[in-house]
């Protein structure tokens, strides 16, 4: 979606946005790399039956093989070195990274039964992430007009602020896909690439840089943690899901 970050007082994520049915989420995480074009297809379909009713919502935490995608207001000039692959992603937003180390959560939810409100989903995925951070010693901030989540760095420079989460989703006949992305561990260099998100005054972070180590399988239980917090409970995915998507 574009810029939708406006803090509505009306929008209470943590009621909001819970199913009334307290239905759980499928929650599954892949191991490995998983290939971007082949998971895109998957998560489409998902969308596509949870709309339908003949699936349920899902959660897919995942790593990439490094890449760059182009959401559809990217800018030509903003691809500075096409030195990975290029994905058009169909999401909202400009360029952005994924690979290994960053952890990226697909999220297909069904709004028709979260209040049908795109601007409290942002909120709500935006809360998940700086909830997350907490909860791992980093204060991660919202920022008007720039979807993501933000870390103030007054080391590097007076108003100087690193982002460590992207968030771009886009919603189909009420269900969400794609989802959000968080830098636990990637190697930064290969965002030289690219202007990230088309903001050329701020840089980018990660769990790293700031000093905090986490694996990733840390991370993903207290982002699990979170989610629940904020969206209701889960339940783990099946694993044949898991063995078809698999490279």
């Amino acid at each position: 979606m574009e810029v939708l970050t406006s803090a509505d007082e009306a929008c209470q994520i943590r009621s909001k946005l819970h199913r009334d049915d307290t239905q759980a989420v499928e929650w599954t995480q892949f191991d490995g790399l998983m290939d971007y074009e082949e998971t895109l297809a998957a998560m489409e379909a998902r969308a596509a039956a949870i709309a339908t009713g003949e699936a349920s919502e899902a959660i897919w935490l995942l790593e990439h093989p490094p890449l760059y995608t182009a959401g559809t207001s990217a800018q030509a000039e903003d691809l500075i070195d096409a030195r990975f692959p290029v994905y058009a992603a169909g999401r909202g937003g400009q360029y952005t990274y994924h690979g290994p180390g960053q952890r990226v959560a697909y999220v297909m939810l069904d709004l028709t039964q979260r209040g049908r409100d795109v601007r409290c989903l942002v909120k709500g995925l935006e809360q998940w992430v700086i909830d997350t951070l907490e909860a791992h010693n980093i204060h991660g901030e919202r920022r008007e007009g720039r979807i993501g989540v933000w870390v103030q760095r007054p080391d590097r420079g007076i108003s100087r602020e690193d982002k460590i989460a992207a968030i771009g989703v886009r919603v189909r006949k009420w269900v969400t896909f794609h989802g959000i992305s968080l830098n636990v561990s990637p190697d930064l260099g290969h965002y030289s690439g690219i202007v990230p998100c088309g903001i050329t005054d701020q840089g980018v972070t990660s769990f790293e840089d700031l000093g905090q180590l986490a694996s990733l399988s840390e991370v993903d239980s207290i982002l699990r943690a979170k989610f629940e917090t904020i969206f209701g409970r889960t339940v783990d995915g099946l694993p044949e899901l898991v063995s078809a998507l698999s490279t």
